[in-house]
């Protein structure tokens, strides 16, 4: 290569490297600049360098001289163009406005099924009632034994449950654990340890293996209410669902709460609840007097103590909510369904 024609390439880069460098309005545009004029590999300045050695013998320290001298004066222009962009000025020169209002990042919030439960819990803990937890994983005593659910109930049987297997298969038989079909297992664990009067709610996942549809899923939320005193009626149980309801879903509204006999093993009477919103019936779940063998499970005496417990389905209430017809959009995790609420 000529040694002119070599010349001619460094002052049209040096020109090229200068006006990209003083345009350069962000740091991500600046970075894009650095790496084509100075990136150690596939940089101009490092092809130009290549060049040399084409150059003839007799005309090299000539071109030397000068790749020296626009590689200087490129990293001069990079490193001038980097000083005015921290100290805030545009490439126009005019200084940035920092008192401009910034670009709103894009942030994450509540799940609506999280948003339902600090609900219920903070209306609840208002009613009195305290929220208490409990394992996911549980024995049969806890899960059906103790809430008057005999072996031959058919509600323990294997298909309508997620029992859970292991290495150890004698274990397993004698004392089979399974996955809670529900959160009434909570309330047996704090009745078991706790003497009443006893006034908690517990929530939480809740597990049966059903198809899922528009409205079952095999992992869903219960939120579970008990108290146990002395004198403890079903009017209590209704004002305290009706307190409930108002609160949650009533605003200037009234709000009716309904009793429909039903029947529940833990639970004697038992009866369906539903609660009048928006000119109709809704169902709400399932509630009752505590069983008196729940109470002799645990240590309580039927004759000194009663309660009543209740059970409402947390989808089910968001759902209504919110107007959500199918329960697995929660679940799906589709950000344009869930930036709604």
């Amino acid at each position: 290569m000529a040694l002119a024609d070599f010349l001619a390439n460094l002052d049209s880069l040096a020109d090229e490297a200068q006006a990209r460098f003083t345009a350069a309005v962000d740091a991500a545009a600046l970075e894009e600049a650095r790496v084509a004029f100075l990136g150690a590999k596939a940089g101009k300045l490092r092809q130009s360098q290549k060049g040399l050695g084409k150059v003839p013998p007799a005309d090299k320290p000539a071109a030397g001289k000068r790749f020296n001298e626009v590689k200087t004066l490129v990293e001069a222009a990079f490193e001038g163009a980097q000083a005015r962009l921290t100290s805030g000025e545009t490439s126009s020169g005019e200084a940035f406005d920092v008192t401009l209002p910034g670009k709103a990042r894009r942030i994450g919030h509540l799940h609506p099924i999280t948003q339902t439960i600090r609900s219920m819990k903070e209306i609840m803990g208002r009613l009195g009632f305290t929220a208490v937890e409990g394992p996911e994983i549980e024995d049969e005593w806890h899960n059906f034994e103790a809430l008057n659910i005999p072996l031959v109930h058919p509600a323990r049987d294997p298909l309508d449950n997620f029992y859970l297997g292991g290495e150890n298969a004698a274990a397993e038989a004698a004392s089979p654990l399974l996955l809670r079909s529900q959160t009434s297992t909570v309330q047996i664990r704090v009745m078991e340890s706790t003497p009443p009067p006893v006034r908690i709610i517990s929530l939480g996942r809740v597990y049966r293996p059903d198809t899922a549809d528009a409205t079952h899923y095999p992992m869903f939320h219960q939120i579970e209410g008990l108290l146990v005193d002395r004198g403890v009626t079903m009017a209590d149980l209704k004002s305290v669902l009706r307190l409930f309801c108002q609160s949650y879903f009533g605003g200037d509204n009234e709000v009716h709460i309904r009793f429909r006999p039903s029947f529940f093993p833990f639970t004697e009477p038992s009866v369906e609840v539903d609660m009048n919103w928006q000119g109709g019936w809704m169902e709400m779940g399932g509630a009752g007097m505590v069983d008196p063998n729940v109470l002799r499970a645990v240590g309580y005496d039927p004759e000194e103590v009663t309660g009543f417990a209740f059970g409402l389905g947390v989808e089910r209430v968001c759902m209504r909510q919110h107007g959500i017809t199918d329960i697995r959009a929660i679940y799906q995790n589709d950000v344009r369904f869930l930036e709604q609420f």
